[in-house]
């Protein structure tokens, strides 16, 4: 398996289509297609664009996980997450109470 399949295998891991992948990690889709197709090779600015959203970074570039220390973030989780931090103070303090109900009901 090269680093173009192991970066797809992440992306689709993390449940990411393409376009959305390329548009966090800075790139135009069509690189990140050359870059799963194995035309191309990431550069490092990519890779650590990629890795703040849950990438294993060294498995991608030798095929070595690391030790898993803390569950990744979903898609849909880290979308809610930078809604939440866009928010001010008393409206994350109101979201916050809302989850806490929400997180009660059974």
């Amino acid at each position: 398996m090269n680093i173009g399949e192991r970066l797809r295998e992440e992306r689709v891991r993390l449940g990411f289509n393409q376009a959305d992948f390329a548009a966090f990690a800075g790139v135009a889709k069509t690189s990140q297609f050359n870059y799963e197709k194995g035309d191309r090779s990431p550069d490092a600015d990519y890779l650590a664009a990629v890795a703040e959203r849950g990438v294993d970074i060294l498995y991608v570039v030798i095929g070595q996980r690391l030790p898993v220390t803390e569950p990744t973030l979903s898609s849909d989780e880290i979308e809610m997450v930078e809604h939440v931090r866009s928010l001010d103070d008393e409206d994350k303090g109101a979201v916050k109470r809302l989850l806490r109900a929400f997180s009660h009901k059974k």
